[in-house]
């Protein structure tokens, strides 16, 4: 853990990336597929909102990720940390957190490759003027 200068300690082994990634997911009976767009993403997971409200802490969901330049979507499993309304409104989405189980063997190397490739052009355009 890395500790901040007002004693904050951050949780996180991975930097979070404040990225859009297109995804679809569907709970492991595969009876509703849903689609989101990522509000962050790191190496062990993801947030995204929702209106789906079927979703609940410690839910398993299947993951199709839509990676920029990856020819086919990847696939993951992940398990549903938290859940929590935006707002106080009726009808308010909900922000979502995951924890990635598990990546298919054949897309682990597309999913890092893109990954890093985001951090590189964030890290390259820090400092830059705009």
């Amino acid at each position: 853990m890395i500790k901040a200068k007002d004693g904050f300690r951050e949780r996180r082994r991975y930097v979070r990336l404040k990225t859009p990634v297109e995804l679809s997911y569907f709970s492991g009976n595969g009876q509703k597929v849903s689609k989101a767009v990522t509000t962050n993403i790191s190496a062990d997971g993801l947030r995204f909102q929702t209106e789906d409200r079927d979703i609940n802490d410690g839910d398993s969901l299947e993951l199709k990720l839509s990676l920029t330049g990856a020819a086919n979507p990847v696939h993951a499993k992940a398990k549903v940390v938290w859940k929590k309304r935006l707002s106080l409104e009726d009808g308010s989405p909900f922000d979502v957190g995951l924890e990635f189980i598990a990546i298919e063997e054949d897309n682990k190397n597309t999913f890092l490759k893109n990954f890093c490739d985001l951090m590189y052009s964030i890290s390259e355009n820090c400092g830059k003027p705009r």
